[in-house]
């Protein structure tokens, strides 16, 4: 992206319509003086729109309501689309600024609609004679989203939820920005052969790059990114360094000064609990639980609290060995959270005789990418052709157009999977355009962003097997996306419930583990050798290895998340950390094993609302992906056809058409159980 001067530039979010491939915006031709503009235009077109259905003297009917609404805002999704893909994968002050600007008002405009109470008239009015079942599907959503908004409060509450909404948004961004700021501000650099005792190549060569990145030259770095903290934490041998990187990890978000979020997070629950009651809610939590597969914050916690104990006793086990493993050196310490992935490395090699960086030179990225596509290829018949002169945000940034079995094209997939400076942690699944048939045949240009390490100089980015796991998860993402096959905008892909939109992308993890698919794709990254059978044979057997610890992190996480947003005390304010650790100590938390988001730099639920108290949605998918893949070994194949057509009929193509339960129950014959889930965590026996 260029500078932000474009004064005498014309403005492309003016322009009807994108003639690039695929209508992929013009990112060459976009700098950031174009957006505030842009969001000017499109909003006042999105209000005159709203206004017209609003004040149509006509009778409401489908088509001059729920669908006029559906076709409209179509210049508001453009820009939001271009630009909130920008804010996270490749953000500068410049962006950031705007975001803080737009985003408030983002939220009133949208407030402004669903608390309009000529337009909830017409929309409430609207009956169900002659509709299809998806326009049914529609009509009912838009009802559900008005009320939730608030559309049947008086006058004043009105008043009162838009203010709520607006400022928190505000608080999201400003939560966001704060976290990245943290994580772009530490670096750990390694200045000597002391420094990088016990790392492998490939990590050294990754922090070498990392280095230069920074204008270090001859030096070594460590940053915040995963990719780099993690096989850090895994293989370095300077437990003071691991407790310095380790530190700065779990303290993103509180270290004092303009990027503490702790405040943030008080002020973000006083509002959504004051919400909630408006609306009627004894909690936060009860009112986002209430349109979920779940159906109550009871189910989920039920879920949790089934789960929580068989983890915690295996992660006790693993505990005692690790601190054996440590008293075997001559260690007298205690085991510490920047221990433990240390020593769990050193004892997976003992009891698997497995390395990581065995494995990692047969996970080079580029055969996991073909990897992913092969698989989607052998289950719904798709073929992915790279295009290598499209226009792109950032020239790491790859691009695919995605063909049907017939050659009709579907979608354009982009991978953007390197860690840098300009984009915030994790990784995640998002489109510049969804897929819909209102309008005409609208295809979807679907995003994965990543946070992989690059590899040396000339040399590939080789992937742990979590990071190959990731890919394809962040793919299964993708694939629900890319294979929509709905008419209405606000039913497409991925806008099902949040405890449901995990199960595409858990499930597709599946496939990974699968030894025809490692020995087809998992090969040397210099020989191209398949990975020996016996590698094979030893990884397969380890994935259960450290599933208490595993499992104990991420619930943790998901515990506090629905405690914070259950608590009565939410709306007179809370003390965070003090809350968080409050929880801790009731549920009996390890002390050598740390939540997986510390509530300070947990984005999943305060940088935005799609997790809040949802992040349970995780493991009740998960329930979800382990009874739905046990579908394709009961039919003897793993690729099985007829179990593949049903599951992206009912699954990935279905976007919202049905509920979850209804979704599930038509591919599936019936509701799920959590065994298959304790099976493949390794938990049934605890």
């Amino acid at each position: 992206m260029r500078g932000v001067t474009a004064e005498h530039e014309p403005n492309p979010f003016s322009e009807p319509a994108w003639t690039t491939p695929h209508g992929l915006p013009p990112f060459e031709r976009i700098v950031p003086a174009h957006y505030e503009p842009a969001f000017e235009r499109a909003l006042a077109q999105h209000v005159a729109e709203i206004e017209a259905i609003a004040g149509n003297p006509e009778p409401a009917t489908f088509a001059n309501t729920i669908e006029a609404m559906e076709r409209s805002g179509q210049a508001l999704r453009r820009v939001s689309s271009t630009f909130f893909n920008l804010t996270g994968s490749h953000t500068n002050p410049e962006l950031q600024a705007v975001e803080r600007s737009v985003s408030p008002r983002l939220a009133r405009h949208g407030s402004a609609i669903y608390l309009n109470p000529d337009l909830w008239a017409r929309v409430s009015s609207v009956g169900e004679d002659g509709l299809s079942d998806e326009q049914k599907r529609v009509r009912e959503r838009y009802r559900l989203r008005f009320r939730r908004a608030g559309a049947e409060l008086d006058a004043e509450s009105k008043e009162r939820m838009a203010a709520i909404a607006s400022r928190l948004a505000e608080l999201g961004t400003q939560f966001s920005q704060n976290l990245l700021a943290d994580e772009g501000a530490f670096t750990l650099e390694l200045t000597g052969e002391d420094d990088l005792a016990g790392l492998p190549p490939f990590l050294r060569a990754a922090a070498s790059r990392a280095a230069e990145e920074r204008g270090l030259k001859n030096s070594h770095v460590v940053t915040l990114s995963r990719s780099l903290i993690d096989p850090f934490l895994v293989f370095s041998t300077r437990r003071d360094l691991r407790e310095r990187a380790y530190a700065a990890w779990i303290r993103r978000g509180e270290n004092g000064g303009e990027t503490d979020n702790r405040a943030i997070i008080t002020e973000t629950l006083r509002l959504r609990a004051e919400r909630a009651r408006l609306l009627g809610y004894s909690s936060y939590a009860a009112y986002r639980l209430d349109d979920t597969m779940a159906g109550s914050a009871d189910a989920a916690v039920g879920l949790l609290e089934e789960v929580w104990a068989p983890a915690r006793r295996r992660a006790v086990a693993e505990r005692d060995r690790l601190q054996a493993l440590a008293r075997e050196d001559g260690q007298s310490f205690d085991l510490a959270p920047h221990d433990w992935r240390h020593y769990a490395e050193r004892l997976r090699r003992r009891e698997h005789d497995l390395d990581e960086g065995e494995i990692k030179p047969y996970l080079a990225l580029e055969g996991m990418i073909q990897a992913a596509f092969d698989t989607a290829h052998r289950l719904f018949g798709l073929s992915f052709t790279e295009l290598p002169d499209v226009p792109r945000y950032h020239p790491e940034v790859r691009a695919w157009e995605v063909a049907d079995r017939d050659g009709r094209v579907i979608g354009l997939f982009l991978g953007d999977y390197f860690a840098r400076a300009s984009k915030r942690s994790g990784a995640w699944m998002s489109g510049f355009r969804s897929q819909e048939r209102l309008t005409g045949a609208v295809t979807p240009i679907i995003v994965n962003v990543m946070n992989f390490a690059k590899g040396a100089e000339g040399e590939p980015s080789l992937l742990s097997f979590d990071d190959a796991r990731t890919l394809f998860h962040e793919f299964g993402h993708a694939l629900h996306g890319l294979l929509s096959n709905v008419t209405y905008p606000m039913l497409a892909g991925t806008a099902v419930a949040g405890d449901f939109v995990e199960l595409p992308s858990q499930l597709y993890e599946h496939w990974l583990e699968q030894p025809e698919v490692l020995r087809a794709h998992a090969r040397h990254y210099r020989t191209g050798e398949p990975m020996p059978e016996d590698l094979l044979a030893r990884l397969l057997a380890a994935r259960t290895f450290n599933q208490g610890f595993a499992t104990v992190e991420y619930t943790a996480s998901a515990i506090v998340d629905l405690d914070l947003h259950l608590s009565p005390e939410a709306e007179g304010g809370i003390d965070p950390l003090a809350f968080e650790a409050e929880s801790l100590r009731r549920i009996g938390m390890p002390a050598e094993i740390a939540m997986r988001h510390r509530s300070p730099h947990f984005q999943h639920i305060f940088a935005g609302e799609g997790y809040a108290a949802g992040y349970y949605s995780y493991l009740w998918s998960e329930v979800l992906d382990a009874d739905a893949f046990d579908a394709f070994r009961e039919a003897g194949d793993i690729f099985d056809p007829a179990t593949a057509e049903r599951l992206r009929t009912y699954v990935y193509g279905a976007g919202n058409l049905r509920d979850a339960r209804s979704a599930y129950t038509a591919f599936r014959g019936r509701l799920p159980s959590t065994g298959p889930l304790l099976r493949k965590r390794g938990l049934a026996a605890a």
